[in-house]
């Protein structure tokens, strides 16, 4: 797939690692990552992210948070990070801004959480939630880019301006771009709001449901 462009090769970063080095600053990679560098099912693709050590994060998280949900959903959300509640118990979206989430699936998809999938763009919480830096993103991107090759959902729903940028390389702000239909060679991609800046500002729910009433036509059409 194209949007595989630009993530980083994990074998060169464990090579570095090996040679001494212990964290350095990277640039995205025009090349595509070695399908061969990553298991072909979730369970040992999991394994292999709880004992990652490729950038800072992994020297402050509590607990890795891959990713939970239906391993062959239609519908696959994307978030930033993990947060506090997220880092202590392994699970994506389990906070406020979770509860927001499980109910705008629920509410207006009339799907239950546990048919959809939920992961993020970094699987380890960045210290006092703030965003996560280049090399952090580019680090991890390949574990979720794995993740969709395996489950092959129909339609992504990326939440806020993180997952959005750092899944598409595109920079259009959150604003501009959300609630756009997203034609990719595998999949369409709906970005939104994230939860938590719903949270923050009420006035933007309408904005973000009517995304949501767009990917709920979108999956009725794609069966």
């Amino acid at each position: 797939m194209k949007n595989l462009h630009n993530a980083l090769q994990l074998k060169q970063l464990y090579l570095l690692k090996q040679m001494g080095y212990r964290y350095t600053d990277i640039k995205p990679s025009d090349l595509e990552p070695d399908p061969a560098q990553l298991p072909n099912d979730l369970e040992n693709l999991r394994k292999m992210v709880e004992k990652c050590h490729l950038c800072d994060l992994s020297k402050s998280r509590h607990k890795v948070v891959f990713g939970e949900g239906n391993p062959h959903a239609k519908l696959m959300f994307v978030g930033e990070g993990p947060g506090a509640t997220e880092d202590s118990t392994g699970r994506p979206f389990v906070g406020r801004a979770g509860e927001l989430l499980t109910r705008m699936i629920e509410n207006v998809l009339y799907l239950r959480r546990e048919q959809v999938y939920i992961a993020n763009i970094v699987k380890c919480r960045p210290p006092g939630n703030r965003v996560p830096t280049p090399t952090e993103a580019f680090t991890c991107r390949p574990y979720l880019l794995k993740q969709i090759e395996l489950i092959r959902p129909k339609i992504i729903m990326t939440l806020g301006a993180t997952a959005y940028r750092y899944l598409t390389n595109d920079e259009t702000p959150i604003s501009r771009v959300r609630g756009h239909i997203i034609h990719t060679d595998n999949y369409l991609l709906v970005p939104t709001f994230h939860p938590s800046y719903l949270l923050r500002n009420p006035s933007a729910k309408k904005e973000a449901w009517a995304d949501l009433l767009k990917v709920k036509e979108l999956l009725e059409k794609r069966g």
